[in-house]
């Protein structure tokens, strides 16, 4: 782990996580952000609530929630196609908020690929407690090697020159 975590996000991470390596810019200030493959290769995505996440009532910002929806949802377009993506738009309903040191999950699942245009479904939560949902549509912008977490898989096609 990097000597830039606070000691909450450095505790217990749950099992089968490991950390993002998106740890420059925007993703270093709102990280960090850790993954998980489970073995039917759906990706969750997870984080610490902190105190750099939190609004002026202690709690988790909706912005930070929206932010995470982005990247969490997103993945899976990176994840299953290994395509780089941007968002064309992202449409969220929150439905409970995440408190101080809670742990946030979220995925998704492609409902719709045409052309470059990707719409995914998702959602986010925190133990059993729905936290968000949404969809988001996203665009394809770059192929990309398979990845996991920033890190290569075994078995992954060597990269070319």
């Amino acid at each position: 782990m990097s000597d830039d975590l606070t000691p909450s996000q450095a505790a217990v991470v749950p099992e089968g996580y490991e950390i993002n390596l998106w740890q420059r810019g925007f993703g270093r200030t709102v990280g960090p952000f850790y993954s998980k493959r489970h073995p039917d290769g759906r990706e969750v995505m997870g984080f610490r609530v902190e105190e750099h996440h939190a609004n002026g009532m202690g709690n988790c910002h909706g912005g930070m929630l929206s932010s995470f929806a982005d990247m969490a949802w997103g993945r899976v377009i990176s994840s299953n196609r290994s395509v780089g993506w941007v968002t064309v738009r992202l449409t969220t309903d929150f439905l409970s908020g995440a408190h101080m040191g809670d742990w946030v999950e979220g995925s998704s699942d492609i409902i719709s690929e045409v052309d470059d245009i990707y719409t995914v479904r998702g959602r986010i939560w925190c133990g059993d407690r729905l936290l968000m949902t949404g969809t988001g549509v996203y665009k394809g912008v770059v192929r990309r090697q398979p990845h996991f977490g920033g890190r290569k898989l075994q078995g992954d096609i060597p990269e070319t020159a």
